[in-house]
């Protein structure tokens, strides 16, 4: 299974990579719709409603890849402006107000339309950060500097949690997350606020006040994702990455973050 993983890892890396570095600048704009589309056919599987058969789960996916590509290569500029300013409200409003609150009342989605609703407020305000962050300057560095959030604060959690790890945070939801996991993951972010700060420029906007609420965004959209799965009664939300599960369970936190860190860049520097 590591052996799997890390070779999954590695192909998705060179993938990022090249989209990024050296392929044309569109590709960015089909890498970041492939993966809204995949992770809504997997979001559409976590409920039986009648509308998620396989045949509809799949046109459903292609039609919301291929819409919110086409936006985005081919809309007019004041069209995909306001999509996501509007979809950075929303999903800033979300994140911030009725996840918390969902995670604690435990609420779950019997609604068919309510879950196909929740779904593009998961993914579209998620891509239209992925697609934005990328053509700030110094593109692509602040999309990766964003990006990074919940990969420096899973790695703190982890090395965190594994070492004195006691106090569950979530037992009922995620069991291996703990108290002590956050407290590593919120070092490792207040070092991160230090080396952008002296990075300079656009990248002070992500200080410490806004690494941290990040950083509690960033456990919000993991343990969101893990209450569906649990509700669903599945472990991962498909077998897409080989060793990693499935799109969602590896952009969950991204999912959550991103839209927020975008907001709250585009206030920094409006200030």
């Amino acid at each position: 299974m590591l052996v799997t993983r890390i070779k999954t890892a590695v192909v998705l890396f060179v993938l990022i990579f090249l989209v990024l570095f050296v392929l044309p600048g569109w590709t960015w704009i089909v890498f970041a719709s492939l993966l809204a589309g995949l992770g809504f056919w997997e979001w559409l599987r976590l409920t039986p409603a009648p509308y998620t058969s396989p045949i509809a789960r799949i046109v459903l996916a292609l039609l919301l890849g291929n819409v919110l590509a086409a936006l985005a290569l081919a809309a007019p500029v004041f069209m995909m402006a306001w999509l996501t300013g509007i979809s950075l409200l929303v999903g800033s409003v979300f994140w911030l107000l009725v996840v918390p609150l969902w995670l604690v009342k435990r609420w779950e989605l019997r609604q068919p339309f309510v879950h196909f609703i929740v779904g593009l407020v998961l993914l579209v305000p998620a891509w239209c950060a992925l697609v934005s962050l990328k053509s700030v300057p110094p593109e692509p560095w602040l999309l990766l500097a964003t990006m990074a959030v919940p990969w420096i604060a899973d790695i703190g959690a982890y090395f965190a949690g594994k070492q004195f790890g006691k106090r569950k945070l979530a037992p009922a939801i995620s069991p291996g997350k703990t108290w002590e996991g956050v407290a590593g993951a919120a070092v490792c972010m207040m070092i991160y606020a230090i080396a952008m700060n002296q990075v300079g420029g656009i990248f002070t906007a992500l200080s410490v006040p806004v690494l941290l609420l990040l950083l509690v965004l960033s456990v919000t959209g993991d343990l969101f994702e893990s209450l569906m799965k649990r509700q669903a009664g599945i472990k991962d939300s498909s077998q897409l990455l080989p060793g990693h599960g499935g799109v969602l369970d590896r952009i969950d936190s991204q999912l959550s973050v991103l839209p927020v860190a975008l907001l709250m860049i585009i206030l920094a520097v409006g200030h």
